[in-house]
């Protein structure tokens, strides 16, 4: 399974001299307490730590230097409990690498009016501390996340760990390595990209590697490594041989695990995160990767159809922010137009993640019509309910778009025996029709990454982060 890094944010507050030192003891408690509170709540995906008040020009400077410095560091998390003057934070703000949210909040969640007096009133400043705070970071033009109200509230404490899952994958996204196996699939325009484009906004790194230099390592794989992957795979999901001889089954089922391993090592030994295949390019393998695919991305990994790396690298960054639950590679396969049942059915070839599986998946082996290769091995199962969030990126020559509309998902309303593949139901929450023909119009392809786990704030907030153009589709 891969590991993401484990980040930690840290947590100032603003304040200024003028309130005298006695106030400033005061505020670097309650900025303590706060972030003591927050790690107790358990609700947050990664710890806050408290580095103190800020008052200085110099200090925040030097704070926010420290931040870009240290690769543990997921972001900055900044409160102004008092007024603090904005002008202090224009150059350590400016230098600032990492996501920035501002939580405008109180250390009290009440105005105490039988004793509220004027050193109450230049402790909590916040309400107007808030605004000159606001306004410098709106005139710096940056992309700060601002998180409004109590911080003691479950729904406030939500919307930060959110935040943090986004700013984790935003680190990420510099991280994420795509090995290609083939090129994109001949002829076909959305899965083109500019690689370099990718590498400079979003980090993706994507390279090319022949498919001759898998086929050495697919092939040292060792019959005992098989063995035993064969003996976990049984015991996790239902082997279904059906209507095949026992031998073809086991035959196909350990070329995939063979598969699976090698493309795994094959990542691993080269820092890669991500892959794509292309069934037009599959010299010496046997099979197309179906089983093996899916496996992968059950670990994490990100995955491509067709040499599709945008939506590989995709995939293996929107696991990291909803921590690999139910975020899944996928494909607009066919439709239901009929009234009162219009909705997409999402699948693909061979290769559908059983994370969202609402069965438990069945290992089968059946003919594959494309590829000109041996009957695959794949797990065939039926999707969930619930909402969801579905995302495409699309290239073109003026930027990188992100496109998404939130989905009611559902299960396949009945059984498909002549198409043996991974099957999940789904209709966008602005309907059919308009969620499809504003896809269409935005450009966006029939590769996605449908995910149950993450939001659309999430989504908005993380292509406003990476500097992507985004059509919301609500």
């Amino acid at each position: 399974m891969l590991k993401t890094a484990d980040y930690e944010f840290w947590f100032v507050a603003g304040s200024q001299f003028l309130y005298g030192e006695e106030q400033l003891n005061n505020v670097a408690k309650d900025a303590q307490a706060i972030v003591d509170q927050l790690n107790a709540s358990g609700r947050l995906p990664y710890k806050v730590v408290c580095k103190g008040v800020m008052t200085t020009a110099e200090g925040i400077t030097q704070f926010m230097k420290d931040v870009n410095y240290h690769d543990e560091v997921g972001g900055v998390i900044t409160w102004m409990h008092t007024f603090s003057p904005a002008k202090n934070w224009i150059r350590g703000t400016k230098l600032l690498q990492k996501p920035l949210l501002h939580l405008a909040t109180q250390y009290l969640n009440e105005i105490p009016y039988a004793t509220i007096d004027f050193d109450y009133m230049n402790l909590n400043q916040s309400a107007h501390g808030d605004r000159e705070y606001g306004y410098l970071n709106a005139r710096l033009g940056i992309n700060n996340k601002i998180v409004y109200g109590w911080w003691g509230d479950e729904a406030v404490q939500r919307e930060v760990a959110d935040w943090q899952d986004v700013a984790v994958a935003y680190n990420e996204s510099f991280h994420i390595k795509v090995c290609r196996f083939g090129d994109t699939m001949r002829d076909v325009a959305v899965t083109e990209g500019d690689k370099v484009e990718a590498q400079i906004q979003l980090g993706w790194t994507v390279d090319y590697w022949p498919i001759g230099e898998l086929v050495d390592v697919v092939d040292a794989v060792s019959e005992q490594d098989i063995d035993a992957e064969y003996a976990k795979l049984a015991d996790t999901y239902i082997m279904n041989p059906q209507d095949n001889p026992a031998e073809k089954f086991e035959s196909s089922v350990r070329y995939q695990l063979r598969e699976y391993l090698g493309i795994r090592q094959f990542l691993d030994d080269r820092g890669y995160t991500a892959f794509c295949t292309n069934f037009q390019d599959l010299r010496g393998l046997k099979q197309l990767p179906g089983l093996a695919a899916q496996l992968l991305m059950r670990d994490g990994y990100g995955f491509g159809a067709e040499g599709d790396w945008k939506h590989a690298a995709l995939t293996r960054l929107l696991k990291i922010m909803a921590h690999n639950d139910r975020t899944v590679f996928m494909e607009d396969y066919t439709l239901d137009l009929r009234a009162g049942h219009e909705a997409i059915l999402g699948a693909h070839m061979l290769e559908v993640d059983p994370s969202i599986a609402s069965d438990k998946p069945k290992v089968e082996v059946h003919p594959l019509d494309i590829g000109g290769k041996d009957d695959p091995a794949r797990l065939v199962f039926t999707g969930a309910d619930g909402d969801g969030i579905d995302v495409t990126v699309a290239d073109f020559r003026e930027g990188i778009r992100l496109i998404s509309y939130p989905v009611d998902c559902r299960k396949a309303e009945a059984e498909t025996p002549h198409l043996p593949v991974a099957k999940q139901l789904w209709t966008p929450k602005v309907g059919l029709k308009t969620g499809a023909t504003a896809w269409i119009k935005a450009g966006g392809g029939h590769h996605t990454v449908l995910s149950f786990r993450l939001t659309e704030q999430q989504i908005h907030d993380l292509g406003t982060m990476l500097g992507m153009e985004l059509v919301e589709i609500c």
